[in-house]
């Protein structure tokens, strides 16, 4: 399968951070740390990490198909992989289907190999991130053509704690959505439950009118930190985040 380009990563960085990117398959991630806390091996961990990540999930699909098709939550036999239970348990908190939570959880896995030496990661993984910082840093939201695309975004505060900024989007991109959301926004602190939360949220948005309600299924998801919906000209909020402009 051909990696599309990632077209928005042109606006991604800072001075203060160093930048790599990882492929392997279908998954093509940005790497970002502090420069600080560089060292030579560093893209070649991210590798690894991202292959270990991808055979739990590959060689447990291979086993279990239903795994990779599933627009709905799948209960796992105790010998499954951590990172299939983990997304697992994401998408039954979001009543979706395990893979809803693949690049949050994908993002999350690789951030974390790398945390061990490096004071600062960023990992973008097709628009979903995982973040550790301490710095404030601000997180754009690309929302196709809405007035709202790359003029809003999430200021993440920088304290240290790792968070997972993760978007669907029905209206444009390469994700599965059932929804006609510009962009369907979850936090939360783990990348699997904020990736599974995303495509629950989108898929409730058909028209503006739907923005209210998908928030109140925002409220009900445990763990869920905040969310951000956009469809057109209207834009929803709800939970402990802070918006900025771009």
């Amino acid at each position: 399968m051909q990696v599309e380009e990632r077209f928005y990563r042109h606006v991604m960085g800072s001075p203060d951070l160093a930048a790599f990117r990882v492929r392997e398959g279908e998954s093509d991630l940005w790497v970002a740390v502090d420069r600080s806390s560089w060292t030579d091996d560093l893209p070649q961990r991210a590798e690894q990490a991202l292959h270990l990540a991808r055979s739990e999930i590959e060689g447990y699909a291979g086993r279990d198909p239903a795994f990779l098709t599933s627009l709905v939550p799948l209960t796992l036999p105790a010998h499954a992989p951590p990172l299939v239970c983990e997304m697992a348990r994401a998408a039954a908190c979001a009543g979706v289907g395990p893979m809803a939570a693949v690049a949050g959880a994908v993002a999350e896995r690789v951030g974390r190999a790398l945390l061990g030496s490096v004071r600062e990661v960023i990992v973008e993984n097709g628009g979903d991130i995982f973040i550790c910082t301490y710095r404030p840093r601000r997180v754009a939201i690309l929302a196709g053509t809405s007035p709202f695309s790359l003029r809003t975004g999430l200021l993440v505060s920088g304290d240290g704690q790792p968070v997972a900024v993760c978007t669907s989007a029905g209206r444009w991109g390469h994700s599965l959505s059932l929804g006609q959301a510009d962009a369907a926004v979850a936090v939360a602190p783990s990348g699997a439950l904020a990736d599974a939360a995303a495509t629950c949220l989108g898929n409730l948005v058909g028209g503006e009118d739907d923005l209210t309600a998908a928030l109140e299924r925002a409220r009900q998801i445990p763990g869920l930190a905040g969310a951000v919906l956009i469809r057109d000209t209207r834009l929803a909020a709800w939970g402990n985040i802070q918006l900025t402009s771009l």
